[in-house]
């Protein structure tokens, strides 16, 4: 496409502001060269096609669980992760500059970081003033002293970056205490590849693989050195936290298990890892948490999110913490300006990436240059408090830049002003054509032997319109893809993909007893769910879709039908509430229509799903994507089960039949996919549990009192039908469906995988697996509960069930289903006490 016509075709929405710094075209209005490959290619796919990848990096991207917490906002929780289809474009010349000036910065600040809580002789020499670093909220002084073993203490290292007065990028912050970002930036790539493959080819852009090598690398090198196989975990604050599916993300990626703080535990100045089969050393943490939060024994006494005794643990060298507590103080923004002279007293030479001019309001020199030039600079606390954002000293009215001037006059140390400078531009697709848009790039650098390695990248945010100054996740900005062009064609990493933690087995596939919580809680909804959605659609084949009522065995069946709907999902009174008989059969369309629409309702089918969407995205690492797949799927089609209903119960069919397409979906590839260890046996263990739950409460509630004869036989066959055990009956028995054939089949059959006899058997051999400290050659609690509903099972003699007592009631079918249950129920409070439950938290009585 020649040099006019890729003009002609940006030019119709693309303005191009003189006094703002494109990245695409220069001042004369052309494509810069590295540029030119991608978008001709752009260009040749056409809106519509582009349009179309955009929307399947979009499905991929929500399909694979990429989401991001938006904190306040009523739809922010797991708002999808929004990406531009267009990338940030990079010269492989331009980059050459930028990482060197970042891997200086990444040596300097660890020096820094080193020294402040060593020697301090950069405030001995006033080269920092101690105001400045002793009121930062990030300076704990608990952590005096506390080092890593090895030169870096500054494992992982991240800056925000942006066009300069010069051209040139600039630093604008650094981000030292849990750096986010590097898992969206590889979600994005892999998005991107998928969708542009051969762009992304032909572009000879630079991999990202080898810079998560570098970090699992860089996470072995610092464990103390008695651990001769680290055991490394990654610390997360829990599902709400805004980059949580970045946390299980890269430990999924890693190979690392994913703990929050109540599954780490300190004793005898060691940190362990409360998993099923007892307590696991652990030596390494990749923190997720903020300094302050870790632990509420030394530091912020009221968290709840971190380990008490962490810091004794990591001050006797017998755990190491990336990055290691108290180094938030490295985000001070007032640091920025004495950086130039740090680096000619570190390491003898100036700043080869220059920072954002900025102004310490603690000297009285800038001071007054702050007050007398608050319009046009940008104002930001030394310690920043969640919620709070840089002012823009030009937004401000008259009255409000006085307020901002009593306010530093009265606390200037805590203050520092910048230069503002408007963000240059990138292409950004809007609508079906490109227009520019403000942005940032975040770089990231992770420690090694020597030195620092950089992502050959990172994550790329733009603003959401034009000319907005506030670019942050939080306030919808859009990610980019960020293109590193290589100058010369790269030879593949050596594993591009996730390698295993290294050790023995035993560590790697450590569980936490929270994580085989969420996972058995999983299988429970997930087959609560499923039983649900075959009994509604059972139930609206009968009422809606192929009615019987002129028949008198009709009602009585329904009736005791729509009874059985309510003792399944435990949704009670429903249809056992007061005159519930009067209502029944004239109007149970608001009932039915509630349990398939209101999540709020306990035992409602979309209750379920939220309860196996929650349980499963608390351990999101634990899942392939394909299992992700389907759980999504499921959700979208609740949302679009609840939007139907409102026409009606005749809608519904074909929404129930592909919820249980779905749902069988996710039961299908949790058994095929899923290599058999604690998760997968509390995973089937849930499943198990609720199926013969369910199953005991349809039975007692349809069959203890009995109905006429043709009556009974018409719920038989419903029931027959909703768990798939109709066709089979017929090939067993060859006749009309009788109770004590049906008992047989449903209680007894021990190859039938619907039948009560078949959970206790599998139910069963799980407890006899179920981790155990010491073999004392005893029956566990989980196991004697076990054995005697099995022996219950085996001394069942069907023909005793059948009978009705004087009561009028089946009583020995009703007994000895009731104590089935019951210890069903047992066993589920008793893994709850042994495996899910380690105890309350110690926490500071103040």
């Amino acid at each position: 496409m020649s040099q006019l016509l890729l003009e002609e075709a940006l030019s119709p929405g693309y303005r191009l502001n003189p006094s703002v710094y494109d990245e695409m075209l220069d001042k004369s209005g052309r494509v810069r060269p590295h540029w030119r490959h991608l978008m001709e290619a752009l260009q040749q796919l056409g809106p519509e096609e582009l349009a179309h990848r955009y929307r399947e990096a979009l499905r991929l991207l929500r399909e694979n669980g990429v989401t991001y917490n938006v904190y306040g906002d009523p739809d922010g929780l797991n708002r999808p992760w929004q990406l531009d289809p267009v990338p940030f474009v990079v010269s492989g010349n331009e980059w050459f500059d930028i990482e060197a000036g970042l891997l200086q910065r990444a040596e300097l600040l660890n020096l820094v970081l080193a020294d402040l809580y060593g020697p301090r002789t950069l405030i001995k020499k006033n080269l920092l003033p101690l105001e400045l670093i002793y009121n930062h909220g990030g300076f704990l002084r608990a952590c005096d002293q506390v080092r890593l073993p090895g030169e870096q203490q500054l494992v992982l290292y991240a800056a925000d970056l942006a066009r300069g007065p010069d051209n040139k990028m600039w630093v604008l912050g650094d981000r030292t205490q849990a750096p986010s970002g590097a898992g969206y930036a590889l979600e994005n790539r892999l998005a991107m590849s998928r969708v542009l493959p051969s762009l992304f080819r032909d572009a000879q852009v630079h991999r990202l693989a080898r810079f998560f090598q570098a970090l699992r690398a860089g996470l072995n090198a610092i464990a103390p050195q008695t651990a001769h196989t680290p055991m490394v975990v990654v610390l997360t604050p829990g599902p709400l936290n805004e980059t949580f599916f970045e946390h299980a993300y890269l430990a999924s990626y890693l190979g690392y298990p994913l703990v929050q703080g109540d599954d780490l535990t300190v004793r005898d100045g060691y940190v362990w890892l409360k998993s099923l089969t007892g307590l696991q050393r652990v030596d390494v943490i990749l923190r997720r948490v903020d300094d302050n939060y870790c632990d509420p024994l030394e530091l912020r006494e009221d968290s709840r999110l971190g380990v008490p005794g962490l810091l004794e643990a990591a001050r006797r060298g017998n755990v190491a913490i990336a990055n290691p507590l108290g180094s938030g103080i490295l985000e001070n923004p007032g640091l920025l300006a004495f950086l130039p002279g740090i680096a000619q007293h570190f390491l003898g030479q100036p700043l080869k990436l220059n920072s954002i001019a900025t102004w310490w309001c603690g000297q009285a020199g800038e001071l007054s240059y702050v007050l007398a030039n608050l319009k046009r600079l940008v104002i930001k606390p030394i310690y920043r408090q969640p919620g709070e954002h840089a002012v823009f000293g030009h937004q401000l009215s008259k009255s409000q830049l006085e307020v901002w001037r009593e306010r530093i006059r009265a606390r200037p140390a805590f203050y520092v002003a910048q230069e503002y400078e408007s963000f240059s531009t990138v292409p950004s697709m809007v609508g079906d054509g490109f227009e520019p848009r403000q942005a940032l790039l975040r770089c990231f650098a992770v420690a090694r032997a020597g030195g620092y390695a950089l992502m050959p990248g990172g994550l790329t945010r733009s603003a959401p319109n034009y000319g907005d100054v506030y670019i942050t996740n939080q306030l919808g900005s859009i990610s980019k893809d960020t293109w590193v062009i290589a100058t010369e064609p790269q030879s593949p990493p050596a594993s591009a993909g996730p390698a295993s933690a290294g050790g023995p087995p035993g560590l790697r596939n450590a569980l936490p007893s929270r994580a085989a919580d969420n996972i058995f809680w999983v299988g429970r909804n997930a087959e609560r769910a499923e039983g649900c959605v075959r009994l509604l659609r059972a139930t609206l084949k009968r009422l809606v879709i192929n009615p019987d009522s002129d028949h008198p065995d009709y009602p009585p069946s329904l009736h005791r039908l729509l009874h059985c709907v309510t003792s399944l999902t435990g949704s009670y009174p429903g249809f056992f509430g007061k005159k519930a008989d009067d209502k029944l059969l004239r109007a149970p369309e608001p009932e039915l229509l509630a349990l398939m629409q209101d999540d709020t309702r306990p035992g409602s089918l979309p209750n379920s799903v939220r309860g196996l969407q929650q349980a499963g995205y608390a351990v999101r690492d634990l899942w392939s994507s394909d299992t992700w797949r389907v759980i999504d799927e499921i959700g979208e089609q609740i949302a679009d089960t609840k939007r139907a209903g409102k026409t009606g119960l005749w809608t519904m069919q074909e929404h129930l039949d592909q919820l249980v397409t779905s749902l069988s979906a996710f039961s299908g590839l949790v058994m095929e996919s899923m290599t058999r260890g604690n998760g997968w046996l509390f995973l089937d263990i849930g499943r198990r549990l609720e199926r013969g739950l369910q199953l005991i409460s349809v039975l007692r509630t349809g069959f203890a009192e009995p109905l006429p004869e043709g009556a009974e036989t018409r719920l038989i066959e419903t029931l027959l039908e909703c768990s798939d055990n109709l066709i089979c009956y017929r090939q067993h028995y060859r006749s009309n469906p009788e109770l004590a054939s049906f008992l047989e089949l449903l209680v007894l059959d021990p190859n039938n995988p619907r039948s009560l006899a078949y959970q206790i058997a599998r139910l069963q051999e799980h407890a006899d697996k179920l981790p155990r400290e010491t073999e004392t050659g005893r029956l566990g609690p989980a196991q004697r509960l076990m054995l005697e509903a099995n022996c219950i099972l085996n001394l069942t003699d069907i023909d005793t069930w059948l009978v009705v007592e004087k009561s009028g009631v089946r009583e020995t079918l009703d007994q000895q289903l009731s104590r089935i249950y019951a210890l069903l129920a047992a066993l589920s409070d008793t893994l709850t006490a042994g495996y899910f439950r380690h105890g309350d938290t110690p926490q500071s009585l103040s």
